[in-house]
């Protein structure tokens, strides 16, 4: 796997986009903004102290400089495997001129005031947001903290400041050659108050941003001394698991723990509305105790719901549902030509982190105390209190390094559930949902159903356009103050209300079906472009192969005034090879191009389908144009792993429900790409002067269309319905036959009412 920039390539220069742009592109962006208010703190208010006992200068929220010349960043944002903490600490860094050796980062508390992300209105990681946030705020952050250092340099050697240079945290007094380190101007810069507006470094004196640098967690995954909330001890601590009523809005009825407490270590066995925990002296003993328990459930109203239900419930709400307007440009209903349509389906979908559900928790009467790792730190409070009655002064949350959120641990249900089990005993206990648990109990990306057609001009380019999504709302559930004023969740068309290609009359609308029975949701890596970039880049494919054109062709054709979105297509089909030699049979090249999260990607796959349907990965090429790079090291990592993640799904993962229950229970069944499947990934990025754009979730956007892009090439089998089914594949002309007349009727639908 490697990773290229391009020095052929120009850089394009196009005006930074507006607010407005940034939220309208997002994906969680406009999530939060309901709570109002937020703006950009990194100020302390009450000084540069962080109180009265504090030796430390922190003249912001993030910058904390000890007299011992120690220098802590305490980050806004959570590192959960995507480099965020590397990425903030290099903002800081560069504005503070030190090196990412000089300093030791932090988890930053539960404090709103302080920490909250402004795009998402709440302190929260998610939605690709990180650098965008940081850009601006934590380079704000160290350059004021420099300003301070630096004049108080001055101050002491009576100079003027502009006399005076910094490298490494020396500040040197450039005629004299007089030095301070900072720690020696901690106490005195402690007593100045920071500037209204640091003065930001040119892009051309930087020294770390743009540069390939190491991890700051990396020593610590390395030699195992970095602990995830997973591996957390406190003293007196005992372990608990747990298991929860098999169908969702089910509750416990009864438990007869006989056997359990006859199991040594077993401790305690905690009754909850839905679930029952037991508590031992370490995990095991706490498994074979809830392993020996015999529970009763009253299983509820959704005892019978399915998967096919749901699915035949969905089409039906598509049909006959009120359709919310997500965007309309012209008038689709005057146009008339050539008509392609195609109705797509795509399931439910676990997280499964690879460090499953915990959290430890010590519950007292005068305080509780919380040891997880979270993306929103302040709403484990909010739980906390409503589980204990104490209020958030007395409810500390020390998060941890996660083995993965995906957006699962945006909600903090289970860390309720873990307050509510440590409120009945008097001594801390680690909750550790197993495998199964999370996976059964996991808050599920919503299944998606999808109507969408083109009217086509003589030339094929689509005249018309028209893309119905239903599906549930995850902001409903989460912030229902969030909703449009329509009722509208941007989430829901993100990338589809806004396509890269010129398409002079365009509707796209959402009929919202909340999952019923209880079901939970929650958002998934790539939020709303993944599912509706696989349904956009897929038809375009369509149209492209129905009207006789190669998919390069086709997109150039269609694109219109789209540098940046041009830039990154070219790129991918010069690396790739596209169109040059001629592929063996049963191999396929598939493209996407999209532009998720304010940044632009061209991905190409190569795959080889074997007679029986099974699907070899055996190269991709992704090309990014993600604005300005913070970290190259980072792009590659996270456009890689975030492509071998939406592969995983596409190729092997769905949930489904059978009697009210999920069906699957582990890895056996839920999987993922092993080693030896992986391709080999080349990442190429076009240089750019753009603010950046967000990058975590890019890779999964981009992986299931090229992927299902590649398979139709290699075997004229157009999937419109994931995760891929093999049989559908297999070279039989029976189900090749099957499978071609469906895709046949799908096709001569009509466009949308």
């Amino acid at each position: 796997m490697m990773l290229r920039v391009d020095p052929a390539q120009e850089e394009i220069e196009l005006q930074n986009p507006m607010r407005r742009e940034w939220l309208k592109r997002g994906g969680l962006v406009v999530a939060f903004m309901w709570l109002g208010g937020v703006s950009r703190v990194w100020g302390f208010p009450e000084g540069t102290r962080l109180n009265a006992d504090d030796p430390r200068f922190a003249p912001n929220a993030f910058v904390r400089v000890g007299s011992d010349g120690s220098i802590q960043l305490v980050m806004p944002c959570i590192e959960m495997g995507q480099g965020a903490y590397t990425g903030q600490a290099t903002l800081l860094a560069e504005e503070l001129d030190v090196g990412l050796d000089q300093i030791t980062v932090e988890h930053a508390p539960a404090n709103r005031k302080l920490y909250a992300n402004p795009l998402l209105g709440d302190q929260a990681t998610g939605g690709s947001t990180t650098i965008r946030f940081c850009w601006t705020s934590l380079r704000d952050a160290g350059a004021a903290a420099r300003s301070m250092l630096v004049a108080a340099a001055a101050q002491r050697w009576k100079v003027d400041a502009s006399q005076c240079t910094v490298t490494r945290g020396v500040v040197t007094h450039t005629s004299s050659g007089r030095t301070l380190r900072y720690g020696e101007l901690a106490n005195a810069a402690a007593n100045l108050a920071p500037p209204a507006k640091p003065v930001l470094k040119d892009p051309k004196d930087f020294q770390l941003i743009g540069k390939p640098m190491r991890r700051v967690d990396t020593p610590g995954k390395v030699d195992g001394t970095l602990p995830f909330g997973i591996d957390i001890r406190v003293p007196g601590m005992k372990v608990a698991t747990v298991r929860a009523c098999p169908t969702f809005g089910g509750t416990l009825a009864s438990v007869d723990d006989t056997r359990a407490r006859a199991i040594p270590g077993v401790l305690k066995v905690v009754r909850l509305d839905n679930a029952v925990a037991v508590i031992g002296e370490h995990f095991w003993a706490a498994k074979k105790g809830l392993d020996a328990l015999t529970i009763q459930w009253n299983l509820g109203a959704g005892r019978d719901f399915s998967t096919e239900q749901l699915f035949k419930d969905l089409a039906d709400a598509s049909e006959h549902g009120t359709p919310i307007l997500g965007r309309e440009v012209g008038n689709v209903d005057k146009v008339s030509g050539k008509v392609v349509s195609a109705t797509y389906q795509l399931p439910l979908l676990a997280h499964a982190t690879m460090e499953p559900i915990n959290a430890t928790v010590h519950v007292r009467p005068d305080g509780c105390d919380i040891w997880v790792g979270t993306q929103v730190p302040a709403r484990c409070v909010d739980v906390a209190m409503r589980v204990t009655g104490l209020p958030a002064e007395r409810i500390q949350v020390h998060n941890q390094y996660m083995g993965g959120g995906f957006g699962r641990r945006l909600f903090e249900d289970s860390v309720g559930q873990a307050v509510g089990i440590a409120r009945q005993v008097d001594y801390p206990v680690k909750v550790i949902w197993t495998r199964e648990e999370d996976i059964a109990q996991d808050r599920y990306r919503p299944a998606y159903y999808d109507r969408i057609s083109a009217t086509l001009d003589d030339q094929g380019r689509p005249l018309a356009w028209t893309d119905r999504t239903t599906g549930a709302s995850v902001l409903a559930t989460f912030a229902p103050p969030a909703m449009g004023k329509n009722g509208l969740d941007s989430d829901l068309v993100e990338c589809a209300a806004e396509l890269p290609y010129e398409v002079p009359n365009l509707r796209v609308d959402w009929v919202r079906h909340d999952m019923p029975n209880g079901v939970p949701i929650g958002w998934w890596r790539g939020v709303g472009p993944t599912h509706n970039v696989f349904v956009v880049e897929s038809f375009v494919d369509e149209l492209a192969h129905t009207v006789g054109k190669d998919p390069v062709e086709y997109r150039r054709a269609i694109l219109g005034d789209n540098p940046r979105a041009k830039a990154v297509l070219e790129l991918a089909v010069e690396k790739s090879g596209w169109g040059k030699g001629d592929m063996p049979a049963r191999h396929g090249r598939g493209m996407a191009l999209a532009a998720p999260f304010g940044s632009y990607l061209c991905v190409v796959t190569d795959v080889e389908v074997s007679p029986q349907g099974e699907v070899m990965l055996r190269r991709a090429v992704a090309v990014v144009d993600c604005g300005t790079v913070v970290n190259p090291n980072t792009v590659e990592a996270q456009v890689q792993g975030g492509l071998v993640f939406g592969w995983s799904a596409a190729m092997y993962s769905g949930i489904t429900l059978k009697n009210g229950a999920v069906e699957q229970r582990n890895f056996n069944d839920y999987r993922v790409l092993r080693l030896n499947q992986t391709p080999p990934i080349e990442v190429y990025l076009v240089p750019s002067k753009e603010s950046p754009g967000g990058i975590g979730e890019t890779g999964t956007v981009m992986a299931m269309p090229s992927l299902t892009n590649a398979i139709f090439a290699a075997t004229g089998v157009r999937l419109r319905t994931l995760p891929i089914d093999r049989s559908a594949l297999a070279q039989n002309k029976d189900a090749l036959k099957s499978v071609l007349s469906a895709t046949s009727s799908a096709s001569s639908t009509g466009r949308l009412a």
